[in-house]
């Protein structure tokens, strides 16, 4: 169940040790298999570390094939979120469109949540990251369209999946030569690839300036998928003036947090103590085919977590929280 913001898986072999003439040939036939098994295993460990390099045909414009199909950037397509404090909520005396369960309490409209630094995707999960995930796990294969393009996000995926895909993604980081120092210096520290929180999410998308859209108080569908019949790639409609210089967290798909659907204020131990027996989970943005009220930075959506839904997607973090 799907539910827009606002409404409410013996015997051994005899041994050859003691034949004459055989001890010596069955010592070098043991030492060459154990150099030939470890050699193969590193062969293996590189090849799954570059898999998609040595095929050109799966190259994908301004990502890179070799690194899991993360963005060609400095960071791989993760952004950093300062630590420090941000407003949560909406204020319907500034925001007009907003729902009542973006209410902060019964005494005020929004509050101030503080948070540490944490780094965002710039993009949301697309169809090739996902892809790479689940043929090397079998894992989320119902995702998988090998029709849509590499560059479009993955949709159609559960929140388990999506969260089995930041874990397998955080262990290629934490492994690989690829990692850049940051990132690897930051995991090393206790953090974690996962799914953001609402809170992290609603911060990287509103900034520190309390905007009502990622940029800026007014609805713009020049700078959002809203309103339309369906998804665009990733970053298509790109936004300069974007919260962080992030892309599409208004419209194209709605995206999938780590926290349960929980009346404000918002409480990160909620992420961890589900007061429901079968809870809802958060989805922030809108999607390409809601109208852009609902693509605002405070909506919140939720959402089921074995729903597949062609509207919904998600991007991770890499957070301490």
């Amino acid at each position: 169940m799907s539910r827009p913001a606002g409404a409410p898986e013996g015997q051994t072999p005899p041994t050859e040790s003691k034949v004459p003439g055989r001890t010596t040939g069955f010592l070098i036939m043991t030492t060459m298999i154990v150099f030939v098994t470890a050699f193969m295993t590193a062969q293996r460990n590189r090849e799954a570390d570059n898999s998609q390099q040595v095929d050109p045909a799966n190259a994908l414009p301004g990502f890179r094939a070799d690194a899991w199909y993360l963005p060609d950037e400095p960071l791989l397509g993760f952004v950093e979120v300062p630590a420090g404090e941000f407003t949560m909520g909406s204020n319907p005396a500034l925001d007009r469109m907003a729902y009542e369960n973006e209410r902060w309490s019964s005494l005020q409209r929004q509050g101030e949540v503080d948070l540490p630094q944490f780094y965002i995707a710039r993009f949301e999960t697309t169809q090739a990251q996902f892809n790479a995930f689940s043929r090397a796990t079998g894992l989320g294969q119902e995702a998988v369209d090998t029709m849509v393009p590499g560059s479009y996000p993955v949709t159609n995926v559960t929140w388990p999946n999506a969260l089995a895909y930041a874990r397998w993604l955080e262990e290629r980081l934490r492994d690989s030569t690829l990692t850049p120092p940051p990132l690897r210096e930051f995991l090393e520290s206790g953090a974690r690839v996962t799914l953001p929180s609402e809170a992290e999410w609603e911060k990287a998308a509103r900034g520190s300036d309390g905007r009502i859209f990622p940029w800026g108080s007014q609805p713009r569908r020049d700078l959002a998928n809203v309103d339309g019949d369906s998804l665009t790639t990733v970053g298509d409609g790109e936004c300069d003036t974007c919260a962080h210089g992030l892309e599409d967290m208004a419209g194209n798909v709605w995206e999938l947090t780590r926290s349960p659907l929980q009346d404000y204020p918002f409480d990160p131990t909620d992420d961890l103590e589900v007061s429901e027996e079968d809870p809802l989970y958060v989805m922030r943005g809108g999607s390409y085919a809601d109208a852009v009220n609902n693509a605002r930075t405070a909506i919140r959506g939720a959402v089921d977590p074995g729903a597949r839904r062609p509207t919904i997607g998600f991007r991770i973090v890499i957070t301490q929280r």
